[in-house]
């Protein structure tokens, strides 16, 4: 360790590290101590986590097992305050320096717990091919920093647990302003840098998030759906020409290769991974919009957001030999063929997320815990998120602690699970904000023999706040 004190490099990961740590322990409001002590513990544990008791046994915990489940319970986490830490670290990008984003939905299942409040019915995929099951739990919205290059690291700048009363876009939408003001204010962009660009799956609404994110200065991909729909721009009014004006012009079926015009731009790229990428281009682009789902509320004439849109086709894909294509829309139009093929490369990094998920729940132990209420468990979710940052930021001074069946890793490219190894070597060169416990003594807990005469209330599951606007009163105002 005596290494780490003579390489500047070294040097200032250690103070970006330790600062971030005092930052943290000062988003912590109520029970600070046993929840940062708690987040080292899970920081420094040995293999993946079963069980949250068990964490109390680490040497990092110093306090018994009922001081954690009071900072669960009891405890207060600064949630704006954390975000603008978060948003103040080392960000990463992409190989041209642009910031990309990436926003995702994983859920924190508890089928099997009715008396846990505000649970959601939560879309899960099954076993089998082409199957997905509706379970319920505790969906929570993520936003984090991509880079360039095939990794496992991302950077998470934002969750948000969504409650029965959101709206999964409105939600997005707010994080994303939120987000953007964040890296604006700590520097990450400027006036005169290209735009950030949010890439997202199929489940989005990327049309409604460019509508209204349009304001900002992002860029919004995401994967569209193989059988839709989209218009060209409608055409110029000749001269003379009678009626009413086209607000469309001529149709585009994605599935329906006979409608399609000529491409704008198109790329041909070679990979390793995936053999020739084909991508083709098609400016201004946009859908057809009736008043539902998320534009339900919207008064007025519907607008006409246009975009670009992209068709992938790669030879290959690991375990397909015969990939269909990939249908992608960005908001940004009037692009280039680099900007088309800079569109497709944006969108396979946003599978690093999913990789992030996975350390969460298969190694951190995130979905885990038992925990009764929505509000313990955003407490513990964010320290979560306050662990994979500290792997993030000891990733250039952790030691490859391989097991014997393990192959090497090369410089600079450790794992989050192998920088959790050696974290526990690190940690006596930052700083412990933490105070020590003081003595204390159980409590009495409930006398032998007595009954629970107060059982826990049941919650019913999904959607228990009606819209003020549905369908049937929109078509009653509008005809």
């Amino acid at each position: 360790m005596t290494s780490l004190l003579q390489d500047p490099a070294r040097v200032e990961s250690l103070n970006v590290l330790s600062r971030f740590r005092t930052d943290f322990h000062g988003c912590l409001t109520t029970r600070a101590d046993a929840l940062f002590e708690l987040t080292d513990a899970l920081s420094c544990a040995d293999g993946a986590v079963t069980s949250l008791v068990d964490l109390t046994l680490t040497p990092e915990h110093r306090r018994g097992h009922g001081a954690l489940y009071d900072g669960l319970n009891s405890g207060r986490v600064d949630e704006e305050r954390l975000r603008t830490v978060l948003a103040g670290l080392p960000l990463p990008r992409c190989a041209d320096g642009r910031i990309v984003l990436a926003v995702d939905v994983s859920p924190w299942l508890r089928s099997d717990a009715p008396t846990s409040a505000e649970r959601l019915f939560c879309h899960v995929y099954g076993r089998a091919k082409s199957k997905s099951e509706l379970v319920p739990g505790w969906p929570y919205s993520f936003v984090a920093a991509l880079e360039s290059g095939r990794t496992s690291w991302t950077a998470i700048l934002d969750v948000v647990r969504l409650g029965p009363a959101d709206d999964a876009t409105a939600v997005t939408a707010n994080q994303l302003r939120r987000v953007v003001a964040a890296l604006t204010k700590a520097g990450h962009w400027g006036e005169g840098d290209p735009d950030i660009v949010v890439v997202m799956d199929a489940g989005y609404d990327a049309t409604r998030l460019a509508f209204v994110l349009a304001d900002l200065p992002v860029e919004i991909l995401g994967r569209i759906r193989s059988d839709r729909v989209m218009l060209h721009p409608r055409p110029p009014r000749l001269p003379g020409t009678n009626g009413r004006p086209p607000k469309h012009g001529p149709a585009f079926a994605l599935d329906r290769p006979e409608t399609w015009s000529a491409p704008t731009h198109a790329t041909v790229t070679e990979t390793t991974r995936y053999g020739t990428a084909r991508a083709d281009g098609w400016d201004r682009m946009h859908p057809r919009l009736t008043h539902r789902t998320s534009w339900l509320d919207h008064d007025g004439e519907l607008p006409v957001v246009e975009g670009t849109l992209v068709r992938l086709r790669v030879d290959r894909l690991p375990g397909d030999r015969d990939p269909k294509p990939v249908w992608l829309w960005s908001s940004k139009t009037g692009g280039t063929a680099i900007d088309v093929d800079r569109h497709w490369r944006s969108y396979l990094r946003r599978f690093d997320l999913e990789h992030t998920f996975r350390l969460f729940k298969q190694t951190l132990g995130w979905t885990r815990p038992r925990i009764r209420t929505p509000q313990a468990a955003d407490r513990w979710t964010w320290l979560v998120v306050a662990c994979h940052t500290h792997l993030r930021l000891a990733r250039s001074l952790a030691a490859d602690l391989r097991r014997p069946w393990e192959k090497p890793a090369e410089p600079g490219r450790l794992t989050p699970a192998r920088v959790r190894r050696g974290f526990r070597n690190i940690r006596p060169n930052l700083a412990q904000p933490a105070g020590a416990p003081k003595p204390g003594k159980p409590g009495p807990g409930r006398p032998p023999g007595s009954r629970n005469l107060r059982p826990a209330p049941r919650y019913d599951v999904g959607k228990t706040v009606k819209r003020e606007r549905t369908l049937t009163a929109h078509h009653d105002r509008t005809g």
